[in-house]
């Protein structure tokens, strides 16, 4: 069985609890893990709004990319950017841009610090130009070529700077597998495993050593690899059940909890990397 369901995996179905839960979690390490200084920030997390809106929020300025590749109903303002349109000196200037946030949602007050650009690879940035990147949302797990996306997250870093990765677990891929009676896949090997969804995509799983060896093979120092969440839904469910104020305690304990490199819970990995 599935840690989680399939069908709960897209967080729209009975398991609510855990989905907010899990969503504090991200929202909490985003908020450790960003640069306390104002800096430039990639999100490559898909062009929902939600994590490149927390980063504009905390003070940074950050460039959104909208996937060509990823299918999305995100309508694009006049005022959002093409790849042709950034600049090393658009990047570094002081004086804000408007779009839109692409998310209905997100607030207003976001746009003046996110602009969006619609690309299907990073060669309209310069070498050594943003001070972080953050792929959420399962990027590098979607983006199936996802060692050469890595390479690109390198020439566009600035020495220092730091990616924040999150892709799919072994755990959830061998899951998956075994509800569609794939049996002859759920071998422990070191080849690459690609799960074929429900909905027809195709989204590829990690290992933590993987999901290191990704990272140090695009040049990059792993500063630590870990599961995104511990706690099952079942325990979230129980715990916020008998007191919904204890969602920030919930989420102290799993982010307080160091289950470095476990590849037996999860059905996501999170890791952080630094350029040197």
């Amino acid at each position: 069985m599935l840690p989680i369901p399939a069908e709960e995996l897209n967080g729209s179905g009975t398991l609510g609890p855990y989905w907010t839960f899990y969503r504090a979690v991200v929202a909490e390490q985003l908020t450790r893990w960003l640069p306390d200084q104002p800096s430039v920030v990639l999100d490559l997390s898909g062009g929902r709004g939600r994590w490149s809106g927390q980063a504009a929020r905390a003070g940074h300025r950050v460039i959104e990319l909208l996937d060509f590749r990823r299918s999305t109903s995100l309508s694009l303002t006049s005022a959002s950017l093409t790849s042709q349109s950034l600049s090393s000196q658009s990047l570094n200037s002081q004086s804000p841009s408007s779009p839109l946030m692409p998310d209905p949602q997100a607030r207003l007050r976001d746009a003046g610090r996110v602009r969006h650009v619609r690309a299907d690879d990073l060669a309209f940035l310069p070498d050594e130009s943003v001070d972080a990147v953050v792929a959420e949302e399962r990027a590098m797990s979607i983006e199936l070529m996802a060692e050469s996306a890595m390479s690109d997250v390198f020439r566009v870093l600035r020495p220092g700077g730091r990616a924040l990765i999150c892709v799919d677990s072994l755990v959830l891929g061998m899951a998956i597998l075994a509800e569609q009676e794939q049996w002859q896949h759920l071998r422990q090997t070191g080849e690459v495993m690609l799960v074929p969804w429900p909905d027809g995509s195709i989204t590829r799983c990690f290992s933590s050593a993987q999901l290191r060896e990704l990272l140090t093979g695009a040049g990059l120092e792993v500063e630590w690899v870990r599961p995104r969440t511990v706690l099952s839904p079942s325990t979230v469910d129980h715990v916020l059940g008998s007191d919904a104020r204890s969602l920030a305690w919930l989420v102290r304990t799993e982010l307080d909890a160091h289950p470095d490199d476990d590849d037996t819970v999860g059905i996501h990995l999170v890791a952080s990397a630094r350029k040197t």
